[in-house]
């Protein structure tokens, strides 16, 4: 059952859950579309608009139901384009209270406006599905290149569904709190994320990858015939690093999403906006460029290039010399990766 709905085999349902009404009385609903085949088998989820600007994987799920294409020949699917509704109408990552509802789970039904979306989704949908594909895409005018992003080496079946989708990136990527992939494993559930683009652009080579690999993991969990396969074999990348500003100016990169850089290679340079200054910036790390920031105005601390690695040595012990030119090494290191959801 769903939103007290009894969807009877064979059924394709279009279903609203109410979240609540804007200050002008306008009620607040969240489309949700289920997609039941006559004969049993499991229970994938299809989510996109967890962030409100994120458009690609909303374009994604958009295109696949306008196509006809989910026709399960087992199990069900359950498709939602957009859980933040708040946040797409006002072009926002967030909700109007500035929470993230991918922070927020599993949600109260008494807290805030995230919480409640979440909550929702956690009463109505969550106790449904057995897996799941969240659609991503890279924020604040960072781009990122097509990738898939879970918990590699540690679950068999999360495992799975990352090769069966083949994204030309994999990135392992620690479960964050409070964030749909943490609270569906507790579930019991599985959900890989994948990633494209940059917010409100719409990037067609990242949309039509993401419908191919969400028809491989179909076909993986045996609910399509076929699907095509990957172009060529991805990349899997076990950790990653944000390079970011250390002095505030103009960024012009060097580089472009899907380059290999070398240790000690220059990836761009920052300078002052009145042509005093220019400090050229050197990768003190190896690895593949999987997220770019496209935003030329930068301040300290802005994450400027995201490298994904293969190797498994220490970022911090593993150096490249500083650079020599006043001022010294304009950038920093961080393992830590802000857009993992």
């Amino acid at each position: 059952m769903l939103n007290n709905l009894v969807i009877k085999p064979g059924q394709r349902v279009l279903t609203r859950l109410v979240i609540s009404r804007l200050p002008s009385g306008t009620v607040i609903d969240i489309p949700v579309h289920v997609f039941r085949s006559t004969k049993p088998g499991p229970t994938v989820l299809l989510l996109a608009g967890m962030h409100g600007d994120e458009v690609n994987g909303i374009e994604t799920i958009r295109r696949m139901i306008r196509r006809d294409l989910l026709r399960p020949l087992c199990g069900t699917i359950i498709a939602i384009p957009i859980l933040n509704i708040y946040g797409f109408l006002n072009f926002s990552r967030e909700v109007p209270d500035g929470k993230d509802v991918n922070r927020s789970f599993p949600g109260n039904p008494r807290g805030s406006l995230a919480s409640r979306v979440a909550h929702r989704f956690m009463r109505e949908i969550m106790p449904l599905i057995d897996y799941g594909i969240d659609f991503h895409t890279g924020g604040a005018a960072r781009a990122n290149i097509p990738q898939v992003r879970c918990l590699l080496h540690q679950d068999e079946e999360t495992d799975a569904l990352a090769a069966a989708f083949a994204a030309p990136f994999t990135l392992h990527a620690p479960l964050r709190p409070g964030s749909l992939r943490e609270t569906a494993m507790q579930e019991g559930r599985r959900i890989i994320v994948y990633e494209t683009g940059e917010s409100l652009r719409l990037d067609e080579p990242g949309i039509e990858l993401a419908i191919a690999g969400t028809f491989r993991v179909l076909h993986h969990l045996g609910m399509v015939a076929a699907a095509a396969p990957p172009a060529a074999a991805g990349v899997v990348c076990m950790r990653s690093t944000w390079l970011r500003a250390r002095y505030a100016g103009l960024f012009r990169s060097d580089v472009h999403l899907g380059d290999y850089i070398e240790k000690g290679q220059v990836y761009g340079s920052v300078a002052d906006p009145y042509g005093e200054h220019s400090v050229r910036l050197e990768s003190p790390v190896a690895g593949y460029i999987i997220g770019l920031n496209h935003m030329p105005v930068v301040n300290q601390g802005d994450a400027l290039v995201h490298v994904g690695r293969t190797d498994l040595s220490p970022s911090r012990a593993d150096l490249a010399a500083p650079y020599e030119e006043k001022p010294n090494t304009p950038l920093e290191i961080d393992d830590t990766d802000e857009d993992v959801v």
